[in-house]
């Protein structure tokens, strides 16, 4: 079975309660949820991994050889980590950034993001449905040898 590393970075873990007129009344779990039922639909396997800290996660991606592809919401790292950059530019398969909110209609730091250079794509600021288009954009770009 094909496997999706699904990776979500700070204050992920507080979905549903952090911000809601912001981020939606859905917690992680429910978010993995779903994600890995659509994921499982197309025969893909996903693997989930939450962290605080920066370090997991590049220790994560740098882990994911068995895994096809690295969909991840890296949070507030998405703006000021050059170090996460580097370890997805590095993974061999597709990648994909996620955003429930859209960064482009925030605060002005947020307009940047250090990953969209070494990602397939971003998908930002159609809630819980960026990470349902994720899945379909993993599945195409897997299915057309990208």
């Amino acid at each position: 079975m094909t496997t999706i590393l699904l990776l979500s970075g700070p204050n992920l873990d507080r979905l549903g309660e952090r911000s809601p007129e912001i981020y939606g009344t859905m917690t992680l779990a429910e978010h993995v949820d779903r994600f890995t039922q659509l994921a499982a639909s197309y025969a893909y396997d996903v693997r989930h991994r939450q962290s605080n800290f920066e370090g997991d996660l590049i220790e994560e991606i740098a882990g994911a050889r068995d895994a096809a592809a690295i969909v991840i919401n890296a949070g507030a790292l998405t703006h000021t980590s050059w170090a996460l950059a580097d370890a997805l530019g590095a993974f061999a398969g597709v990648s994909i950034e996620v955003h429930l909110s859209n960064p482009a209609a925030r605060e002005p730091f947020r307009h940047t993001s250090t990953l969209a250079p070494v990602v397939a794509g971003s998908i930002a600021g159609f809630g819980g449905l960026s990470y349902e288009l994720a899945v379909e954009a993993v599945r195409r770009l897997l299915s057309n040898g990208a």
